[in-house]
């Protein structure tokens, strides 16, 4: 068994969306009892991880380590072809990943208890960003 449905996200500059919810109703309306979701963002400038929801300051750490891995406006960058965070957000995708595989059973995300599942804005501007989520059984 398979579904798949797509979703549009509004995201912040520099910031990580929760979309644990989001996931979760399609996996739980999907039909599909137990297997593995694949959750897929279209962009190069955005990624998906999954991290603790309980504590907020821990996101905020993970933009400042990303801030560090790759600054906006390094001189030794050959592209800046959209702006100043143009390569780290190419960057911060690449070293961070669009995609992720979560199991599930009884429909439901077998996730930890304190993991959500997060889109991660690398750009300094909002977008609405689209996300491919696949429940596969």
């Amino acid at each position: 068994m398979k579904h798949q449905k797509s979703i549009l996200v509004e995201t912040l500059p520099r910031m990580m969306t929760e979309i644990t919810s989001e996931i979760a109703h399609i996996v739980a309306t999907s039909g599909v009892p137990s297997g593995l979701v694949n959750i897929f963002v279209r962009h190069t400038s955005c990624s998906l991880t999954i991290t603790e929801k309980a504590d907020a300051d821990i996101r905020g750490d993970l933009e400042t380590l990303a801030r560090r891995w790759a600054p906006d406006g390094d001189p030794a960058y050959r592209r800046d072809t959209e702006g100043q965070d143009d390569m780290a957000s190419l960057a911060r995708s690449v070293l961070t990943g669009v995609s992720l595989n979560v199991p599930c059973a009884n429909g439901r995300m077998l996730l930890g208890r304190l993991q959500g599942i997060y889109l991660w804005e690398h750009r300094a501007q909002a977008h609405q960003r689209e996300i491919v989520v696949s429940v596969l059984g």
